[in-house]
C-alpha cells in the first residue's frame, strides 16, 4: 500500500451494485514517458468487474508503469485512466482499491500483528484483522518482526495489507515472487475465493503458468502497447507451429536462430526451446548437426505465443530463463 494515499480522509465508498455498467478499470490512449523512454504508448484497455486479468510482458514492456497509473502513483502525460468511473486517487482513498506492490516497503522492526492493526485503523471500512490473517495465512508468524520475515512471508504480509481495505479491485505486482510451491498454491486458492465474491483482480507475473491457470483474460504488452488479449486458448491460437526442445550443451544460440522456420528461441535451464513455424524443416536441419540431442516436439504453448508476440529480446530471455 502507498502511505501517501492512506493519510488523506477517505470519502464514502459507492454503494454496492451502483453503476455496475462502469468498468473496473478503463484506460484510454494512456501515455507516460520518462525522459526519452516512452514506458506506456497510447495504451487502451478495459477491465470488467469480476474479472481476473493477467498483465504479461517482457521487462520494460510497461507493466509496472501501467499499474502505477491505475493506482494514481503516477500521472499520465496524455490519455485517461479511471477506476470504477472515478479518478484513480479517489478510488484508492475510498478503499475501493488494494495493491500488493513487489517493492512495497514494510514498517521496519515491527511485529506483523502490530502492522496489521495499525494499517487497519487507517481504512474507513476495513476487513476484520482476523479474516485477513486467515486469508493470507499469517497465523504462524504474527509476532515475528518484519525484518526477520522470509521473502515469501513478506509477500504474504503485503497481500494481507492489500486486503485490509476490503477492496473491490485488487492489483498485484508479481505476487508470488519468493513463495515456495505450497505457498503459491495457497495464495491462488485464497485469490480465487476473493474473486468469487465478485471482486476484480489485475496481476502481473513472469510465471506464465499462473496466467494460464488463474486468469479469465490475459493482456500481453510490448513496448508500452497491447499486442494481444483474450483467453489463454485465444492467445495460443494466434501462434502457428510447434516447439522443439533439445539439450543446450554445445550448441550456440546463433546457430539455432539461423535454422529454417525458427521465429523465437529461449534457454530454460539446460535446454533450448525453439518456436518454429515449420517443425519438419527445422528438425531436418537440426539432425544434420550431430551435436543436437534429446529432441522433443510439442504443440505451441502460452510461452511460445508470448515469445512470438513480444519479439524475443535479451531482456525476455533473462526474464524467462
Amino acid at each position: 500500500m502507498n502511505e501517501m494515499h492512506l493519510t488523506h480522509p477517505a470519502p464514502p465508498r459507492a454503494a454496492a451494485g451502483a453503476h455496475d455498467h462502469v468498468a473496473a478499470v478503463e484506460l484510454t490512449r494512456l501515455t507516460k514517458s520518462y525522459a526519452a523512454v516512452r514506458a506506456v504508448d497510447e495504451l487502451t484497455l478495459r477491465v470488467e468487474r469480476g474479472e481476473i486479468v493477467a498483465l504479461l510482458g517482457p521487462n520494460g514492456a510497461g507493466k509496472s508503469t501501467t499499474t502505477e497509473l491505475i493506482l494514481g502513483l503516477a500521472r499520465p502525460d496524455a490519455g485517461s485512466a479511471t477506476v470504477f468511473g472515478r479518478d484513480p486517487i479517489a478510488a484508492v482513498r475510498s478503499g475501493q482499491v488494494g495493491a500488493m506492490l513487489q517493492a512495497g516497503a514494510l514498517l521496519a522492526d515491527t511485529r506483523v500483528i502490530d502492522v496489521l492493526e495499525l494499517m487497519s485503523g487507517l481504512h474507513a471500512q476495513p476487513l476484520a484483522v482476523g479474516e485477513v490473517v486467515d486469508r493470507a495465512d499469517l497465523g504462524g508468524f504474527l509476532k515475528t518482526r518484519t525484518d526477520r520475515l522470509s521473502g515469501g512471508q513478506a509477500q504474504r504480509l503485503r497481500y494481507a495489507l492489500a486486503l485490509l481495505p476490503d477492496p473491490d479491485l485488487l492489483i498485484l505486482d508479481e505476487p508470488t515472487v519468493g513463495m515456495d510451491v505450497e505457498a503459491r498454491r495457497n495464495f491462488w486458492r485464497s485469490m480465487r475465493e476473493f474473486a468469487d465474491a465478485g471482486r476484480t483482480v489485475l496481476f502481473t507475473t513472469h510465471y506464465l503458468d499462473e496466467a494460464d491457470d488463474f486468469a479469465h483474460h490475459i493482456v500481453v504488452l510490448a513496448e508500452g502497447r497491447v499486442v494481444a488479449e483474450g483467453t489463454g486458448d485465444q492467445i495460443r491460437s494466434r501462434v502457428a507451429g510447434r516447439t522443439i526442445t533439445l539439450a543446450a550443451a554445445g550448441i550456440d544460440s546463433a546457430v539455432l536462430r539461423a535454422l529454417p522456420g525458427v521465429v523465437a528461441i529461449v534457454r530454460v535451464g539446460a535446454r533450448w526451446h525453439l518456436h518454429t513455424t515449420d517443425s519438419d524443416r527445422t528438425l531436418r536441419a537440426l539432425l544434420r548437426d550431430h551435436r543436437a540431442r534429446d529432441l522433443e516436439v510439442t504443440a505451441a504453448t502460452l510461452e511460445d505465443a508470448f515469445l512470438s508476440l513480444t519479439t524475443l529480446s535479451d531482456a525476455t530471455q533473462g526474464a524467462l530463463s
